[in-house]
């Protein structure tokens, strides 16, 4: 019986020992504050304020076609102000859908990089929890209330930094 009170003294006092060091990240941050992420959201909100630029000159420029097609209904033959709505109408059908592809082509290359830096920011994550011995790592999107301490965003990002400053586009 002494026997069994010792082995259970015992295992208690390793179990006690070994504690669970759970940490929690913040991706997005990472994503947004890194050199890599502000370089990848610059270039991205340089291409949409070019884009913006050439749809605003479309749009104006359509809105002036219908304009100048309005003014002329009451000159112009019936037949000929319905071809020309019907163009207009081609035009701005066009004019949306180049505007949605452009959107979409954005959002494409937005998926694609993040990916790509995901790929450097993980082996760099599971390097920093090997060395410090951390057992889980919970997104911070997930955590209600934590200690500031347990946060290891900021470290990840000065690994991330030392590691990679832009990609190649």
């Amino acid at each position: 019986m002494k026997k069994i009170i010792v082995l259970f003294i015992f295992l208690n006092f390793i179990t006690f020992g070994a504690k669970a060091q759970i940490v929690y990240i913040d991706i997005n941050f990472i994503l947004n504050t890194s050199y890599v992420g502000k370089d990848l959201n610059s270039r991205i909100n340089k291409i949409k304020s070019e884009n913006l630029e050439k749809y605003n000159i479309i749009q104006n420029s359509l809105i002036n076609k219908e304009k100048s097609i309005i003014a002329q209904q009451n000159i112009i033959d019936k037949k000929e102000f319905e071809k020309k709505l019907s163009i207009l109408a081609i035009e701005v059908e066009k004019y949306r859908s180049d505007k949605k592809s452009s959107v979409d082509q954005i959002n494409k290359i937005r998926i694609e990089r993040t990916k790509e830096i995901l790929k450097v920011l993980n082996p760099i994550i599971t390097k920093y929890v090997d060395t410090n011995s951390i057992s889980l790592v919970i997104p911070k999107k997930n955590i209600i209330i934590g200690k500031k301490k347990l946060d290891i965003t900021d470290d990840i990002i000065k690994l991330l930094n030392n590691d990679i400053k832009k990609l190649n586009f």
